[in-house]
């Protein structure tokens, strides 16, 4: 996609959710990157993903240690858009099941997304991938996404995809709560965390409490 002048590049910047400034920064750039490639070929299917709207879900709280190992190698871009709040999901896939970015970013796309609706996506080892730019507004929690951040782990249904459940392994605990202590402190944001069912009470994602959690307290 070309963008030839101030107008144009302001114009694609409005569409897509980023900060309007009529230059192709990193962050524009990375769009742009994104929206001329395909999924991956490679990607797997979606899973049913009904069980998340029960409103209901299984709590379960795992003391651990936040660890530093992965400071330094998770980059928190810098972004003018502002940033007031994170707003945590799971990524509806049933525990146990690898997935990665390239799946959710298929995912998405197929649902007519024009990327990866999450900021950040927290694998079965505790990986933290980047999802869509951070200047980019996100496509995560309807009526919400302006001004948020969002972070998804995988994992959120039963091994049977039939129940919502808390399926967060240690090292999914310990690399969510660096990321969200590490963006928080970025970006100055005050309250803290919150749940994707704190805005919608039909949805049982992440499969937690926040208010309750362990993350929440950060």
């Amino acid at each position: 996609m070309q963008l030839n002048t101030k107008a144009e590049i302001r114009a694609f910047q409005k569409a897509h959710g980023l900060v309007v400034d009529g230059i192709i920064g990193p962050q524009t750039r990375k769009v742009l990157k994104e929206l001329e490639t395909p999924p991956a070929a490679t990607a797997k299917p979606e899973p049913d993903k009904s069980a998340i709207n029960t409103g209901t879900s299984d709590r379960r709280l795992v003391p651990v240690k936040p660890s530093d190992l992965w400071a330094g190698q998770i980059p928190l871009a810098i972004t003018a858009r502002r940033i007031t709040e994170i707003i945590y999901h799971c990524a509806a896939t049933p525990q146990g099941k690898r997935f990665d970015r390239d799946d959710v970013n298929a995912w998405h796309k197929q649902r007519g997304f024009s990327m990866i609706g999450y900021h950040y996506l927290i694998l079965l080892d505790g990986t933290i991938q980047v999802g869509r730019p951070i200047g980019m507004v996100g496509a995560h929690c309807e009526g919400h996404n302006t001004g948020t951040i969002g972070i998804s782990y995988i994992g959120g249904l039963s091994a049977d995809g039939k129940k919502a459940k808390d399926t967060r392994n240690a090292m999914q605990i310990a690399a969510s709560q660096w990321l969200i202590a590490a963006l928080k402190k970025k970006f100055g944001i005050k309250g803290r965390a919150k749940g994707h069912n704190e805005y919608n009470r039909g949805k049982a994602c992440p499969s937690f409490n926040m208010a309750t959690d362990l993350l929440g307290a950060i």
